[in-house]
Parts: C-alpha cells; sequence; structure tokens
C-alpha cells in the first residue's frame, strides 16, 4: 500500500466578528470547494479555531504536492472572495501573493504536512491554535516526546525508551539542527526555550518516522510588516511506540505563556479549549489551543473527536484565566507587551524614526 500524506493547511482570510471567529459562509465555501475540485483526495475537514480557517486533508500525492497546495489556494483565495462580499475584517490578510507559485509555503498560509505508512491502527492529534506564533509548540513537543514527568512511556515503554530526534529550525536565518535525546537534551534546550526565533518543526523516532511536525512559517518574516499572528497548527501521531493519546493531551494541562494576544504584541497564557470556546475575545484573546482526534482508516479520517472538550483540562483554563488577569495588570509594560526586539515588525519603528532626532546625549 502507498504512503499517506496527511496535509494540514490554515488561513486567516477574514474574521467575524474582529477578530473573534469564522463566519459559517466560508466554512461552507471551503468545504464545497474541496468537495468539488479535490478530486485527488482519499477525505478532507474542515474547521476552525478563532479567526483561522484550517483544510486537513489525507491523499497520496506527497508532502509539498503542487496540486494539493493549489487547492488549498483556491479555496483560501474563493473563502476570501466571500469574506470581502460580507465586508468581514481583515478579508484575505493571510494571502501575501496575487497568484499561486507552485508552492503555499512562503505565500501566507501555514503549513504541517507528514507522509508515512499507515499502521494497524493510526490515532493522530491534530492541535489548532490562535494568537500566538509556532514557537508556541516547543514547551509541549519537549514534554511529549523528552520529559518522563510527563509522558510515562520515556521510562516504561521498550519501544520509547531510546528517545527520539528533534528538528530544531531557525526562523529567522532558516537553519536546521536535529537534536538526539536525551543525549543532547541540555543542547536542545538552549534554543527551544528562545520561541521567537527557534522552534520545533519535526520530531522522528530513533527509526527515522516521522512522529510530529508543525507549520513553522512567520507571518511578520514573509510580509516584512505585522499583518497578524502565525496561529500555527501541529500534527501528532500516537501510540504503539509513540506517545499515548493521553500523554501528549497532558503536554497543555499546565498552561504556558505564549507571544501573540492582542496585537500580536503581547504574551499570554495559551489557554486548552473545546471548539465551541475557541472564540477568543478578551483582549481579542487570550490564545486558544484544540485538539482534535482522529483514527485514519485507509486514509479516511474517522473523527474528529474534540479532546479539549473533557472537564479534565477545567482547572487549566482556571489557571490560564488567573495568569491573564495578571497579566492584564502589567498593561504596555513587559513582559505583558513583548521585548522591543519582537516589536520590530509593528508601528513601534515608525514611532521610533518619529523620535530618533529628540534624543540627546546626556
Amino acid at each position: 500500500m502507498s504512503k499517506i500524506t496527511l496535509s494540514v493547511i490554515k488561513a486567516d482570510i477574514g474574521g467575524y466578528v474582529g477578530h473573534t471567529d469564522v463566519h459559517p459562509d466560508l466554512l461552507e465555501v471551503a468545504k464545497k470547494m474541496l468537495k468539488e475540485k479535490g478530486d485527488m483526495l482519499i477525505d478532507f475537514h474542515v474547521t476552525r479555531v478563532g479567526d483561522d480557517i484550517q483544510l486537513i486533508m489525507t491523499h497520496r500525492e506527497g508532502v509539498d504536492s503542487e496540486k494539493i497546495h493549489k487547492l488549498a489556494w483556491d479555496t483560501f483565495l474563493a473563502c476570501t472572495e466571500r469574506a470581502r462580499e460580507l465586508k468581514l475584517y481583515g478579508a484575505g490578510q493571510d494571502l501575501l501573493k496575487d497568484s499561486f507559485s507552485g508552492n503555499i509555503k512562503g505565500m501566507g498560509p501555514g503549513v504541517a504536512e507528514m507522509e508515512f505508512e499507515e499502521r494497524k491502527s493510526e490515532p493522530v492529534v491534530i492541535f489548532i491554535a490562535d494568537k500566538t506564533e509556532p514557537g508556541a509548540w516547543n514547551l509541549p513537543l519537549y514534554k511529549m516526546f523528552a520529559d518522563p514527568f510527563n509522558t510515562a512511556g520515556l521510562i516504561i515503554d521498550p519501544s520509547m525508551h531510546q528517545g527520539f530526534k528533534f528538528e530544531v529550525y531557525d526562523m529567522y536565518e532558516g537553519k536546521k539542527i536535529v537534536f538526539n535525546t536525551p543525549e543532547e537534551l541540555y543542547d536542545m534546550l538552549v534554543f527551544i526555550g528562545a520561541t521567537g526565533r527557534y522552534c520545533i518543526r519535526k520530531v522522528y523516532t530513533k527509526n527515522n518516522e516521522i512522529a510530529a511536525v508543525s507549520s513553522t512559517q512567520r507571518m511578520n518574516l514573509m510580509a516584512g510588516k505585522y499583518i497578524g499572528k502565525d496561529d500555527p497548527v501541529l500534527i501528532v501521531r500516537c501510540q504503539n511506540g509513540l506517545p499515548a493519546v493521553g500523554e501528549v493531551l497532558e503536554a497543555f494541562a499546565n498552561p504556558h505563556l505564549v507571544f501573540g494576544w492582542m496585537r500580536g504584541s503581547h504574551t499570554g497564557p495559551m489557554i486548552p479549549v473545546s471548539l465551541e470556546d475557541a472564540v477568543p475575545t478578551r483582549f481579542d484573546g487570550p490564545p486558544r489551543v484544540c485538539a482534535l482526534g482522529f483514527q485514519l482508516k485507509e486514509g479516511k479520517l474517522i473523527g474528529p473527536q474534540d479532546l479539549f472538550k473533557d472537564i479534565a483540562f477545567d482547572s487549566a483554563r482556571k489557571k490560564a484565566l488567573e495568569i491573564a488577569d495578571y497579566m492584564r495588570t502589567l498593561g504596555p509594560f513587559e513582559p505583558h507587551r513583548l521585548p522591543l526586539q519582537e516589536l520590530e515588525y509593528t508601528t513601534l519603528p515608525h514611532l521610533m524614526e518619529k523620535l530618533k532626532d529628540r534624543w540627546e546625549k546626556d
């Protein structure tokens, strides 16, 4: 049997209302496009978190397929047309190019794809986030695949005991390095703790089997100015030599701080929520993450199960809201507002230019 490719491609092409949600019409347009134009697909699922649309697709075209990326691009264009008819906020904001050029990467939308041989049982969890950036996955991925306090299988499952390989990507320089864990764990932590620059792009088993892949596109670096947050996606395969579904989800049981929130310029807690509660309104946030569970059956998407709907995450949500209350009291002061170097693509450079002649030597 040929390999299955699982592609998750997302874009913000119009908010309803403001940056809070996706209008139902846009989701219907996306479903219609994939159904009518996606003859190369095995299956698909259209969803949203906050004001972002995610296209979840299975096929046998491989990673970086021009046909699949063109389909996603055309789908987002059709959604943008409807968004403009409805005068939705920021219609088409993630589409940075005027025409498709063979690969959707670098054109605005976020992409996470993996190709693999479907196992006897193939559970996957697809994480979708709003009001944050790719580095937000660093801590959860570290916990899932390298922290025995989170993932018991690293200790008690012989098939996981040898550890995993992490591909760390430098989003500014476009370079990567692969770390073996647990042997190079401390070296890796030097980099992945700097979430604004370095992100975990892929995780492999020691036998080079793909285990997880994230989107690494940063909108401000592509556009040269602030457009919107990257709102990344993440695919994680589970069980049978990989972390159990419960171990993967456990990485979000204690909310961590991420960059994003209002105007992409603030630090806030990432709240694990159900799809129903993925409507960020307070200060355009706080950042949200949803987890959709699927079983694959010869490429068919059986699901999704809305995994963060579980009441067991209520305490994480409560803690996140308390953290949000505290961070908001800091207003324009760091660490709630991002450090200056992280604001270089906002309106800050214009203000600095305006005031440059008023600074005097003391």
